[in-house]
This record gives C-alpha cells, sequence and structure tokens, in this order.
C-alpha cells in the first residue's frame, strides 16, 4: 500500500487528507499546530512529530501551505522533507506559488533522486470535501502517471500540463481571474446600490445576463448578501495570488493593467484589517467608499 505523508491541515489540506483516508491510502499528518491533526488521527491517520520523521516514512508526500517561502522552507530547510526523503519519493506540492519557486523546489529535488510536482487546486474546501477539485500538475511526466490514482481520488478534473512550473502558472492566471473579476462583482455591486438599486433583485438581473461571472455568484450568494465573511479563500492569500499572477504577466513581457488594481483593491481590504475574512470581503472598503451595504433587503 503506498504510504502518503500530507502536510498542511489548514482548510483545504484537512479535507485532502480526509479525503485520502476514506479511500483506503494509508496516512501520516504532520502540522505546526498539532491540534489540528487530531481529527484526523481519530480518523486513523498517524502523526508524525517532525517534517523529517514524515518525509523518511512516505512514498508519496503531499503539501498543502500558505505562502512561497513555506513551501521552500518545509522542503529545502534544515530538517525539511528533501533533507529524509528517499530517493524515488513522489512530492506533490498543492500550496499556490509562482513559476520560479516550484522550479527552484524541483531542482534541489532531482539533486536528491525525488520528484517534485507542482499541483496547485481550484475548487474551495468544498470541492476538496466532495473530491471535486481542478488539480493543475507541473513536472515529470513519469512521476505523474505513478500518482495518477491518488490524484483522481482528489479531484475530478485533473491535468498534467508539462515541466516544472506548468501547473503553478496556471493556477496563478486562474487567479488573476479570480482576483479580477472579485474585484468586478464587488465595484458593480456597490455602484448599483449606491444608485438605488435593490442589491437582491440587481444580482439575480446580472446572474441571468451577459454580465454573470462565477465570482459574482459565489460572493454574493454565500458571503456578501447574507454578510457572512467567514472564509473560503482568504483575502489575504488572493492578494498573493495576483501579486504572483502579476510577476508571471511581467515575466513573459505582456505587462498587467486589471492585475494591478486588483491587486491594490485586496492590499486596500488587507489594510483595513480584513486579511482572514472571504476574498469576498474585498467589497467591504468600497462599500465604505460611499457609505452602502450590500444586502439582501427582501
Amino acid at each position: 500500500m503506498t504510504r502518503v505523508g500530507f502536510i498542511g491541515l489548514g482548510v483545504m489540506g484537512s479535507r485532502m487528507a480526509r479525503r485520502l483516508l476514506e479511500a483506503g491510502f494509508n496516512v501520516t499528518v504532520y502540522n505546526r499546530t498539532t491540534e489540528k491533526a487530531v481529527p484526523l488521527v481519530s480518523l486513523g491517520a498517524r502523526q508524525a512529530a517532525t517534517v523529517a520523521e514524515l518525509a523518511g516514512e512516505a512514498d508519496v508526500i503531499c503539501t498543502c501551505l500558505s505562502m512561497p517561502d513555506d513551501v521552500i522552507e518545509v522542503y529545502t530547510g534544515k530538517g525539511g522533507v528533501l533533507s529524509a526523503a528517499r530517493p524515488g519519493t513522489i512530492c506533490l506540492d498543492f500550496t499556490t506559488v509562482g513559476p520560479k519557486t516550484s522550479r527552484f523546489v524541483a531542482r534541489r529535488a532531482d539533486e536528491r533522486g525525488v520528484a517534485y510536482l507542482d499541483a496547485p487546486v481550484s475548487g474551495g474546501p468544498e470541492g476538496a470535501e466532495q473530491g471535486e477539485l481542478t488539480i493543475m500538475v507541473g513536472g515529470a511526466k513519469e512521476a505523474w502517471e505513478r500518482v495518477r490514482p491518488l490524484l483522481r481520488v482528489l479531484g475530478k478534473t485533473v491535468e498534467y500540463l508539462g515541466e516544472s512550473g506548468a501547473g503553478s502558472a496556471a493556477k496563478v492566471i486562474n487567479q488573476y481571474l479570480v482576483a479580477v473579476h472579485s474585484v468586478a462583482a464587488a465595484e458593480a455591486m456597490v455602484a448599483g446600490v449606491a444608485y438605488g438599486l435593490d442589491a437582491g433583485k440587481l444580482y439575480r438581473l446580472l446572474k441571468e445576463s451577459y454580465g454573470d461571472s462565477r465570482m459574482l455568484r459565489r460572493h454574493m450568494e454565500q458571503f456578501v448578501l447574507p454578510r457572512r465573511f467567514a472564509p473560503g479563500g482568504a483575502v489575504k492569500y488572493v492578494h498573493k495570488d495576483v501579486r504572483l499572477a502579476n510577476e508571471l504577466m511581467d515575466e513573459i513581457g505582456l505587462g498587467h493593467r486589471l492585475g494591478v488594481q486588483a491587486e491594490e483593491a485586496f492590499a486596500e481590504a488587507i489594510a483595513a484589517g480584513l486579511a482572514d475574512l472571504d476574498m469576498s470581503a474585498v467589497i467591504q472598503p468600497l462599500e465604505q467608499r460611499v457609505g452602502v451595504v450590500v444586502k439582501e433587503t427582501e
């Protein structure tokens, strides 16, 4: 039986590790906040005391972390994954990082005889719970083929995109659209309410018109209209993601326009103390600017 190590048991990682347990995988988990491992241990997971302990025992190592610096530290730092992983181990990094980070870690892994695949995901907590994530994979094709059965447990759409960094590039491009669409939806709804339109009626019209988008529906239905902003995907992470997307746009020579404005809007939300709320909270500074609240009135 494949021995799976899972590092990072936050909103997404905990749900993904649970899916693997329910599918019958032998799973060992690690999280800096040890209490987060308790529910998974009760389901049959083993808890490792250190990253190195987990890495030395696993055939496949999964990581689902917060920031690019976290990925670099967990893999290449003292006592990190690559200090203990055995040659032939496959690493799956589900974190959203830029292609540069993925390529850097992949090179370091290759020096140790370890395969590193960037495999960022989209679909949110609900997708993780239901095994319906979209997973974008970059790295060695042979390693990808070996872990396809595991990825099929986690994702409904699993696509191999090419060499290291390809998966991360696809994900930050996706996040570019997420950020821009989120800000556009927020601006549109705030403008309508400021003009005197009923928020619920306006939303129902927009979602049946060409202005509709998945972000408009997600934000309005789940968070903004009912005024519940517990995450989902937090403001601080979307800010990080669109910053990485803007760096990619610069790297390829395209430059960026709307992405800069989206990055600024999410930075404004962070400055307003909203970093840990759902990304839809990017609407709140806009509401405050014009003195309205977008909420359901009927």
